[in-house]
């Protein structure tokens, strides 16, 4: 062979290795990327030519796929759209998944591991693979209750059984169709996901779990009591309350809401503090005990930590390194705090279960496409941050507020119920945020729930916790009660 053909032989040799090697590369290396590449429209025509699983609540599928005759194979449709898109999200061929069908998408497609048999029975038989169904712990009639109730106003509800850490109801205002980012036509989509981008209101942001989280205003009190009675305090137990409290380092003063004293003199309990939801009090207990008991006691109840239920949770935060007139306006839910209503919600539910806090969920059942139960959601403890002493004394200070303090709007005849409110500075100028969380009966809690308004609600600069979200709370309270009532005349007590 002379030097020519040796040199053409070795050059197709080469060729042939960079085309081997370039194949495995592209076919299994690069595999993954190219299928999940939104450019692909072959990965998309296979997963929307896919049946997907549907999305129940009550028994009622919520979310489920039709079919239909175009390149997709199948639609998907939402029942009660706007009532439930902060939970489901939407499913869009132009801009993916959000909310559920984000979190369980393997399960919904039919590709999660959990699904191999099923699969595999699929394959033997000749059918198309299919997707689980998701079961959602809401309940239906709470969720339009609390959507309802909240109406126009921009905020926030969220309701947890403080037994197993299930959400009762998750609502957010305001909300969206998700029908519309679900449509084959894509310029259709691309205007309809424009409109609501642009949209102030920030529809597509759930606000119980996501997005800006909130100054607390008062409800952190419940944080700043915690702090104080593990330190030792009783509710009988006197403290400092003045009409306006002097900080130190600064020419500032803190002042009770509308400039009111506390009590008749610079001294009241710890109880009436709460009761009457006085700042002075509970910004010099930051002084006297110090900041870092507070943010321990606040870290106990789970701020700062990732949670996925399974959507994704903002963490709550708390001031780094606050010095005293911070510390002091912290300790009343101001300056640097900022949580979301599941926190808030959080903190009610451990004070109603005697001090231990469930981790919450949002998925009680997955079945597969023949309904065998593929998972069932087991309660589980997230942490213990209370004694069930100091739980007690909590309970029975916040039934106090609900009766005769700043939470009366909230009160249900033959009910007791235990509650505090929280009116929020913005620091941007425009009108409080208005709070409120609630749990009842007080004396074995089936339900917590937490009201947000944002920046006033319908009452603008008037709006309070107690006169705006307070009555909102109560509604979803009784809803809750007549359906746990119900559940047990069923005999599922």
């Amino acid at each position: 062979m002379n030097a020519s053909i040796r040199r053409l032989a070795t050059l197709a040799f080469v060729m042939f290795l960079v085309l081997m090697f370039a194949a495995t590369w592209i076919q299994f290396i690069q595999a993954d990327s190219l299928n999940s590449d939104s450019r692909n429209r072959r990965t998309l025509y296979r997963e929307f030519g896919t049946f997907r699983g549907p999305i129940i609540v009550d028994g009622e599928a919520i979310v489920y796929s039709v079919p239909v005759n175009d390149y997709f194979s199948y639609q998907r449709t939402y029942v009660d759209g706007p009532l439930y898109a902060p939970v489901t999200g939407f499913y869009s061929v132009v801009y993916g998944r959000t909310g559920i069908e984000q979190a369980e998408n393997s399960l919904l497609n039919g590709s999660s591991d959990s699904l191999f048999w099923s699969r595999l029975g699929d394959l033997l038989s000749g059918q198309d693979q299919q997707g689980a169904s998701i079961e959602l712990t809401l309940r239906s009639s709470l969720q339009r209750v609390a959507f309802e109730a909240l109406g126009d106003q921009s905020g926030a509800v969220i309701a947890l059984d403080p037994r197993t850490g299930e959400i009762l109801a998750m609502v957010s205002r305001p909300s969206y169709d998700p029908s519309v980012l679900a449509d084959h036509t894509t310029s259709a989509v691309v205007d309809a996901y424009e409109a609501l981008e642009s949209d102030p209101g920030q529809p597509l942001i759930n606000r119980v779990i996501a997005g800006d989280t909130y100054p607390p205003g008062s409800l952190f009190k419940l944080v700043t009591v915690s702090a104080a009675l593990e330190a030792g305090l009783t509710p009988d137990s006197i403290v400092f309350a003045p009409a306006e409290l002097d900080l130190p380092l600064t020419d500032l003063t803190i002042e009770n809401y509308g400039g009111y004293a506390c009590d008749v003199t610079d001294s009241t309990t710890l109880a009436q503090a709460l009761k009457k939801s006085c700042n002075t009090p509970f910004a010099d207990l930051a002084l006297s005990l110090g900041w870092q008991p507070i943010a321990d006691k606040a870290q106990d109840f789970g701020w700062g930590e990732e949670l996925s239920i399974p959507l994704p949770v903002t963490p709550s935060r708390l001031p780094d390194e606050p010095n005293e007139p911070e510390g002091a306006m912290s300790a009343i839910g101001q300056f640097d705090v900022r949580a979301t209503p599941l926190q808030m919600a959080m903190i009610g539910s451990a004070i109603a279960n005697d001090g231990v806090l469930m981790r919450p969920y949002l998925v009680t059942r997955v079945r597969d496409s023949s309904l065998r139960v593929l998972s069932t959601a087991q309660p589980s403890i997230l942490a213990i941050p209370l004694y069930v002493e100091d739980s007690g004394y909590l309970r029975d200070m916040m039934v106090e507020v609900v009766e005769s303090g700043t939470g009366t709007a909230a009160q249900i005849s033959g009910v007791a119920v235990a509650g505090k409110t929280g009116t929020a500075e913005t620091g941007d100028g425009s009108a409080p945020h208005a709070w409120f969380l609630g749990f009842a009966p007080a004396e074995d809690p089936v339900v917590v729930v937490v009201v947000l308004v944002e920046r006033g609600g319908d009452l603008g600069d008037e709006a309070t916790g107690g006169r705006l979200s307070a009555p909102i709370a109560r509604e979803v309270i009784i809803e809750a009660l007549r359906l746990e009532e119900e559940r047990v005349n069923q005999g599922l007590g």
